[in-house]
């Protein structure tokens, strides 16, 4: 709670953003329950067995995707391996953030841009990777590199990958069988032998327009709220709020970067475009949202 400053516990603000997430991935289980009741009536079970063998299909991607999470990631930013030779302080900072949070060593690596960014990615705390540009390196004090890298850690921390992968698979879900049911009544046609109540294949058709929107705007609200965890969790880590803040007020000001991987921005500490930052389709919060937030710790 806040205290008389205004002030508010990093401890409070992780189990608020946390509850916040496991209430919005229950609006996109409800949702996809509701749309497969509502086909269900409206045109019966054939679409059923179309429907399993396209999730069945669309599971095995993302488990696939998964696994290879952290390859793929680091294949689209051509980032090397970091050495402790060339980057002592980057090896120190991690190491120090491991210890004070209990977590095992991840793998470390540089993606050669200017802009200041950072991500992490792998399924799980013992199969995990971090990744800093090159502008990180250098447009960083030891302080704000360590917020960044602290907020990274704290994905790996919250098994945010794999969080983020349950509600892709599904939102994937809702967004195939919705397109299953609509493709389904133009084959369909006039034929009325089987068809279910006219008032379900209604709310049927207007469901699967529209749940896919809604599930879409609500997994990009879930990412938002990772993200602010995320912040909160790295300022439990190295206790010094200022060291996240000044970062960001940094990345706010940066160059946008050059060629941003669309496949792994969601997983940057920051949207690499700077266009896509204050836009509704955005995975994370505004910057400056963030700084009001991490200053009130």
């Amino acid at each position: 709670m806040p205290n008389k400053e205004g002030h508010i516990s990093f401890y409070e603000e992780i189990r608020k953003n946390k509850v916040y997430s496991v209430l919005l991935i229950a609006i996109v289980m409800l949702v996809l329950i509701g749309l497969i009741y509502v086909i269900g009536l409206a045109i019966g079970a054939d679409v059923f067995f179309i429907s399993i063998i396209a999730i069945v299909i669309s599971l095995a991607y993302v488990l696939i995707g998964f696994y290879s999470s952290d390859k793929i990631a680091l294949a689209s930013v051509n980032a090397v391996p970091a050495s402790r030779a060339d980057y002592r302080q980057y090896y120190d900072s991690v190491e120090g953030l491991t210890l004070a949070s209990g977590l095992p060593m991840p793998k470390l690596y540089v993606m050669n841009n200017p802009q200041i960014n950072a991500f992490a990615s792998g399924r799980d705390p013992r199969n995990a990777v971090i990744c800093v540009t090159s502008g990180a390196l250098e447009k960083l004090n030891k302080q704000e590199l360590e917020g960044v890298l602290a907020h990274e850690l704290s994905h790996v921390a919250n098994y945010d990958i794999r969080f983020m992968t349950l509600v892709a698979v599904l939102v994937g879900m809702i967004a195939i069988i919705s397109e299953i049911f609509l493709r389904s009544l133009w084959f369909r046609g006039n034929d009325r032998e089987g068809k279910g109540n006219a008032v379900f294949v209604i709310i049927g058709v207007v469901l699967a327009i529209l749940a896919p929107i809604l599930v879409q705007l609500v997994q990009l609200a879930i990412s938002r709220k990772r993200e602010y965890a995320a912040d909160a969790s790295g300022v439990k880590f190295t206790r010094y709020p200022p060291g996240l803040t000044n970062a960001l007020k940094k990345i706010k000001n940066d160059k946008p970067m050059r060629n941003p991987s669309k496949v792994i921005s969601s997983l940057f500490i920051s949207a690499p475009d700077k266009k896509e930052r204050d836009s509704i389709w955005s995975t994370h919060p505004s910057i400056d949202n963030r700084i009001r937030a991490l200053e009130r710790m």
